[in-house]
């Protein structure tokens, strides 16, 4: 049972940060819409099984299963995961590949980034974290290059110059006018 509720507890407070996120970037329906499909029973179940308090349950469930199936549930939902726009390229080089992503999604996937930063690392976080998190994993990603330009430009500015200008950098000169 301290699993179901340690579990609702972290996403609760997960959901909470990104919505406060991106309500100060100015992206008020992605905030409220964020995740909603960790509440349905394919995720929700899995991560109260899997669940540990300092990482995501989906890579416990993968360990022990060979394959997360709320991972892949959860990522063919939510347009803010790179992993969504995955897709077949016109490439015969690299049939498959990162495609580019709508400017709002990948500064949610940011606001995203931070929250999990938090929520799991608690009172180790540091702005820096995300940019780490980032540059521990960014190898094996297919994610499009611009997208993972602009992407990597916020984690940068973040981990340099904090939240508040970051924020504000982002919602004056990156979404205005490219919602």
């Amino acid at each position: 049972m301290s699993n179901f509720w340690g579990h609702l507890k972290t996403i609760n407070h997960h959901k909470k940060l990104v919505m406060e996120h991106c309500f100060k970037l100015g992206l008020y329906k992605q905030g409220l819409l964020h995740d909603l499909s960790k509440y349905s029973p394919t995720e929700f179940f899995v991560g109260v099984k899997y669940f540990q308090g300092d990482r995501s349950p989906n890579n416990a469930e993968r360990e022990a299963t060979g394959v997360s199936m709320a991972w892949l549930h959860h990522k063919g939902r939510n347009k803010h995961h790179l992993e969504y726009w995955i897709d077949y390229t016109l490439d015969e080089d690299s049939p498959m590949g990162g495609m580019e992503m709508p400017v709002n999604y990948v500064v949610e996937m940011f606001a995203d980034r931070i929250a999990a930063s938090k929520t799991y690392q608690k009172e180790n976080y540091r702005d820096q974290s995300p940019l780490e998190y980032y540059n521990k994993s960014v190898n094996h990603y297919m994610i499009h290059p611009n997208t993972a330009k602009l992407l990597h430009f916020m984690l940068e500015m973040l981990a340099e110059k904090g939240e508040d200008e970051t924020f504000d950098y982002i919602r004056r000169n990156i979404l205005h006018n490219k919602k």
